[in-house]
Formats: C-alpha cells, structure tokens, sequence
C-alpha cells in the first residue's frame, strides 16, 4: 500500500487547512495516510549559530526519517502576510539540512486555503515556484478560497470547488 504523507503548514490547533486535508485524504482509496502535525515537532529558530554549537535537533532526523518513507505528498499551506507560517518555514530550513531535496522528488498535490477570497494563492504561488529546488514534483495545485463559506460540515459546499479538487486528487493519485 502506497503511503501518502500530509502535513498542514500551520500549528494552529483549529487549522482550517489540516480540514482540507482531511477532506482531501477522504478521496484516496487503497493508500496509507501519514499525517504529520508540526505541533509534534517543536523546534527552535533556525540559526547556523545554533546549529554549530547544538546540532541538528532530534525532532528534525525523526521528521526527516518519515518523510523518507513517503510515496507522496499532500501539503496544505497557511498564509500568514502572503508568505508561510513561520512554524513551516523554520521546519523548511532545518530539513534542508539534512537534505535539501526535503520533498525527495516524489509526487505532491500543493493546496492552500484561507478564510479570504484569495484563498492563500499568494503562498501557493511562492511554493509552486520553490518547492521544485526542494525536490518536490508537483502535480497539481488547488486553492479553497473563502474557507467559511466553502467548507461545511466537513465538505467542501461549492460543487465547482469540490469537482475541481477530485479532478486534481484522481490526476495527482496517478503519479503514485
């Protein structure tokens, strides 16, 4: 059974993107879901100073460890002021000590969701744009935008959003 790693770019405990998440896991049939919640990997700021005098935190080699194990990824990005949170850049960097292809060159379907009507496609974009330098192979990306008013009840309500995200899970679970 192939293994599909998601990770949520927020700690939020109320992330509306590790909703879309679940929901997008939910599409999957036949394949083991991973899901990786940064909140179990607290770290501090990346710094080469702390990195010289303490090296490479635990927290990072047991992350990077089940990354290695993924067939594939699903990602969901927060927007914090058009860029990443803070928490997932700073697990960004200190991946890429271990290994800069963080992604491993596997497939990935980028999502971002946000309560505007944007619907993060700032920070979608700049992952589009980077996360190929890190190894990733992107499939497809997907932007839910206007969280509250587009998810309910655990789905997605707007029937050319939800049809639009199938298409994209069945294209992105063909490269696995």
């Amino acid at each position: 059974m192939k293994k599909i790693i998601t990770m949520a770019g927020s700690n939020s405990q109320k992330s509306i993107n590790k909703c879309l998440l679940s929901y997008t896991s939910d599409l999957l049939e036949n394949v083991e879901i991973i899901s990786i919640d940064l909140n179990d990997y607290v770290l501090p700021i990346y710094g080469v100073d702390f990195e010289v005098e303490n090296g490479i935190p635990t927290a990072v080699k047991r992350l990077d460890e089940i990354i290695n194990t993924a067939d594939a990824f699903i990602i969901s990005l927060a927007e914090h002021n058009g860029s990443y949170a803070a928490v997932f850049k700073n697990t960004l960097d200190w991946l890429s000590r271990l290994d800069i292809k963080i992604w491993k060159e596997r497939p990935m379907l980028l999502m971002a969701t946000s309560p505007g009507e944007r619907g993060g496609t700032t920070v979608l974009q700049s992952a589009s744009t980077y996360f190929p330098f890190l190894g990733a192979k992107i499939i497809a990306t997907y932007s839910l935008p206007s969280f509250y008013d587009n998810f309910k009840d655990g789905e997605i309500i707007e029937e050319n959003l939800k049809k639009e995200l199938e298409d994209k899970t069945v294209g992105f679970s063909k490269e696995f």
